[in-house]
């Protein structure tokens, strides 16, 4: 059974953009240099110009907001690149530009519809929720959505089983598979196992190129044993000759990405043994990790995609009053007082994202650092201590030689301030929709187990399509969903102050 595919944003359709000038036989020039933007930018084209259509960017002339509406087009005229337009048409295409760049190389594309499928390690709603968070807030103009399908206990050939039904109704174009930590029967290695393991993930692989959906292809993550020494030892070598099938399957799949979240996590066990032989890193039990561990699994499978680490920087010269360099954001009203103090206003077209709840893996791995990059390099400073303020509150305090050099700001603002205000409205929202497909739909409908007494007399085929039917009804909900997040995406300006702390 295939669902209707969730519709599409509110702005440009291929459609919408074969706008003609009247009485000419050519597109119009400006749908050729904007479409690439325009629903692109949607979530922030109103921190540029007021709204003057709510199908259209504000900057679009009149002439083309009746084309698109599907009004008529009585004493059309051409009004390009003038006025505030001609500034904000500049203003979009130069932060659409950075967004692009940004999104260079990166596995997820806008567009895609992401199905996350696997045992009860992806079913825990962890780190299959922070490859989403991280993805959303570094790029909040895409249109992307991500759905979990994992159960608990399942195989690869479960995972195989079970692709027509709880895969393609969700319409992927990508998807992520996470199996192996119950297909290795929690015992040495053995070929009959193996054998089974890697034809499920090659049932799995078969059809999605059928549907022509990309994988990537994930390493099961490691049993963090209570032994001591080596992590690599017991179950581990196990599925170590496990993740090493899983390479296999993705290199003899074409349309494939394979990502070794394993050997990054044993390095993490061994070098928190190595400090002290009783340290535990997961946060779980030793099969289910818990925020720390399944963080370190999301850095691995997002580094394994190649995603951009940049959130935006700025680089600002003190003595001239000048901005040297952005990426990824816009400044806007920068001043220099002449007691030192320099303010701007600054928007950015991402934001950073870290689970709080996963603080404590950062003594072992990176992981907040590496994911986001949330640059401030302040140049020709008097020598002392200065206050970095983001919208009138404090979020750091650093030296003029550490701004010199240019200071990592994404662990502070992700502290307090209006960032960290906006990422965890965001948070809230993710998790809404998550619960409700996991509970409404997916184990709510899709896998509800429902054991009927014969004297009832209630026919099976009844009772599939009454769910078939709910689940067409509650996956109609989903956009919903999607929106609210996206609503929480809209980015803003901030006000920023770095002002020199006075001399005690």
């Amino acid at each position: 059974m295939r669902a209707t595919p969730f519709p599409e944003p509110m702005g440009f359709s291929p459609g919408s953009l074969r706008g003609r000038i009247p009485g000419k036989g050519r597109p119009h020039i400006f749908f050729a240099i904007c479409h690439p933007f325009v629903t692109y930018l949607s979530p922030i084209r109103h921190l540029f110009v007021p709204r003057l259509s709510p199908i259209c960017p504000p900057f679009v002339p009149c002439y083309l907001r009746s084309r698109l509406a599907g009004g008529p087009l009585r004493y059309a005229k051409l009004y390009l690149m003038k006025n505030r337009y001609q500034a904000a048409l500049t203003a979009s295409l130069a932060l659409a530009s950075a967004l692009t760049l940004n999104a260079a190389g990166f596995y997820f594309k806008d567009g895609d519809k992401v199905v996350m499928m696997g045992d009860s390690i992806t079913e825990q709603y962890l780190y299959s929720r922070y490859v989403e968070a991280w993805t959303l807030t570094r790029f909040p103009a895409w249109n992307i959505t991500f759905v979990n399908v994992g159960i608990s206990g399942d195989r690869s050939t479960g995972g195989n089983s079970r692709f027509a039904h709880h895969v393609i109704p969700n319409n992927p174009t990508v998807m992520t598979v996470d199996f192996g930590m119950n297909d290795g029967g929690y015992a040495p290695f053995e070929e009959t196992g193996f054998k089974n393991y890697m034809g499920g993930l090659q049932g799995i692989a078969d059809q999605a190129k059928a549907a022509n959906v990309r994988v990537a292809w994930l390493t099961p993550s490691p049993k963090e044993e209570e032994a001591v020494g080596p992590a690599i030892k017991g179950y581990n070598e196990t599925l170590e000759k496990y993740s090493e099938g899983v390479k296999q399957i993705a290199a003899k799949n074409g349309n494939a990405l394979f990502i070794d979240q394993f050997h990054p996590y044993i390095t993490a066990i061994d070098k928190a043994r190595a400090a002290d032989p009783k340290n535990r890193i997961g946060g779980g039990d030793p099969v289910h990790p818990g925020p720390p561990g399944h963080a370190l699994m999301a850095w691995a499978i997002l580094k394994g995609m190649n995603f951009p680490s940049t959130v935006a920087s700025v680089e600002i010269n003190a003595a001239s009053g000048k901005v040297v360099k952005t990426q990824n954001c816009k400044i806007d009203g920068i001043n220099v007082a002449a007691d030192g103090k320099i303010e701007f206003k600054q928007l950015d077209a991402a934001l950073p994202f870290f689970p709080a709840e996963a603080k404590p893996m950062l003594q072992w791995a990176p992981i907040l650092d590496e994911l986001n990059d949330y640059r401030l390099k302040v140049t020709g400073l008097k020598p002392g201590q200065y206050e970095i303020r983001l919208g009138g509150i404090k979020v750091a305090e650093h030296s003029h030689t550490e701004l010199n050099t240019g200071v990592n700001l994404a662990a502070a603002v992700l502290a307090v301030g209006p960032i960290a205000d906006q990422v965890k409205t965001f948070s809230d929202a993710l998790q809404a929709k998550n619960q409700y497909y996991h509970g409404q739909i997916f184990r709510g409908v899709l896998i509800a187990d429902i054991n009927i007494p014969d004297f009832l007399e209630i026919k099976k085929e009844t009772i599939e399509t009454k769910r078939a039917a709910v689940f067409k009804e509650r996956l109609a909900k989903m956009p919903q969903y999607f929106d609210a997040i996206r609503k929480t995406l809209v980015m803003q300006p901030h006000q920023v102050e770095i002002v020199a702390i006075p001399k005690p």
